[in-house]
């Protein structure tokens, strides 16, 4: 763990953290207030694949603003290891852990791999989410949710607050439609 003067922590660049072995899967730790430092630190020390998203966030400090990097989601880390071999229950006493999640009789509860192997896909080797690039009028889009999921589209304008005019034909007509940035992506 690489630790910058400002105080931010970064993830190790050298290791992105992949469930090749079948028997690994996904699990999450619920941490201790402010502690998520500390237990992926000593997490990883206990050689556990650990995985946490950060983003950029902008704060107020002393009158000034300020980037810092922060959890994307606080309170929490991703973990794998194979259930049958690893020493899981060590997790739970790990400094900076609070529990590992679970669910029924005292088994950590799995998360779907699609979900943090699509949450990496979204970060830098450094797990960074990375935001997504602006588009541009006269881009072909595809819709990924809602009412017009897997229609193509063209982007008309991109209004500032993050919403698209797009172009949709339906029916051997064009029709206007405005979407969120999230709804669709690059055809």
């Amino acid at each position: 763990m690489n630790v910058q003067s400002s105080g931010d922590v970064m993830n190790e660049p050298a290791e992105t953290p992949t469930a090749s072995a079948a028997s690994e899967h996904w699990f999450l730790a619920q941490l201790k207030p402010n502690a998520w430092r500390i237990a992926e630190e000593n997490l990883r020390r206990q050689e556990f694949k650990v995985f946490n998203p950060l983003e950029e966030r902008t704060v107020a400090r002393r009158g000034r603003f300020a980037k810092e990097l922060r959890p994307l989601f606080p309170g929490y880390l991703f973990l794998s290891f194979d259930v049958a071999t690893a020493p899981w229950r060590a997790i739970n006493s790990t400094y900076g852990v609070a529990r590992l999640v679970t669910f029924e009789a005292h088994k950590p509860q799995v998360v779907p791999a699609a979900l943090v192997e699509e949450i990496m896909a979204r970060c830098d080797s450094e797990g960074r989410i990375v935001p997504p690039a602006e588009l541009e009028p006269g881009e072909t889009v595809r819709f990924n949710t809602g009412p017009f999921a897997d229609l193509v589209a063209k982007v008309e304008s991109v209004a500032p607050d993050k919403r698209i005019w797009l172009v949709l034909e339906a029916l051997g007509r064009e029709t206007r439609v405005l979407a969120d940035r999230a709804a669709v992506k690059r055809a």
